[in-house]
């Protein structure tokens, strides 16, 4: 038992693993697609670089869980490149769909709570969750509506307002369920995790 415990312990703390690189590559990514978007205006390689990036996104969860390389680094790491690559990118489509700011100001709350309740909960449980399907939902939901509003240029208002409208929605329900489970752990009325 302790053994394996001490191997667990091992994975955990891995730096240098597949899935912790990948989310590094999410991370280059980054620069490449705001120029080739904003400076470039090239949107068929924007979105080939956007869809790229999602792919790797739910590789290296799968690559992390199917071949024990699950560690506290990429539980942190994976999320922030999430994040920073799904704001940089709402950020460019912001400077020609003003409703981007919705989903922006959103995202930024969101992750200031959940950022300080996240920290307040691994300094109780010492432990680093992952996300749940909720998150994934609103994560697929938001690229499907990036890569949309990059490839369909000529997008109309109405269609353009009523997918920026589903994905903020998500994000709302996402925040709510991740809110509640934070403060159910901080107040101790969730053992179950």
């Amino acid at each position: 038992m302790k053994t394996g415990s001490n191997d667990r312990k091992n994975t955990q703390r891995r730096i240098l693993t597949i899935p912790n690189l990948m989310s590094f590559f999410r991370l280059c990514l980054i620069p490449v697609f705001i120029w080739l978007y904003c400076v470039e205006k090239n949107a068929l390689a924007t979105g080939i670089v956007l869809i790229v990036s999602g792919l790797t996104d739910m590789m290296d969860g799968y690559v992390a869980r199917h071949f024990n390389m699950v560690s506290d680094l990429g539980k942190m790491l994976d999320p922030v490149a999430d994040k920073l690559t799904q704001v940089s990118m709402l950020f460019c489509l912001f400077t020609r769909f003003p409703l981007m700011g919705v989903p922006i100001v959103l995202m930024f709350l969101k992750e200031i709570f959940m950022g300080i309740t996240g920290i307040l909960v691994i300094r109780k449980t010492g432990s680093v969750f992952g996300a749940d399907w909720h998150g994934k939902v609103s994560t697929c939901l938001l690229y499907a509506m990036m890569i949309l509003h990059i490839f369909w240029t000529d997008i109309p208002g109405k269609v353009s307002d009523v997918l920026i409208g589903l994905c903020t929605a998500m994000m709302c329900v996402s925040l709510f369920l991740y809110g509640s489970h934070h403060i159910r752990v901080l107040t101790g009325k969730d053992k179950d995790r």
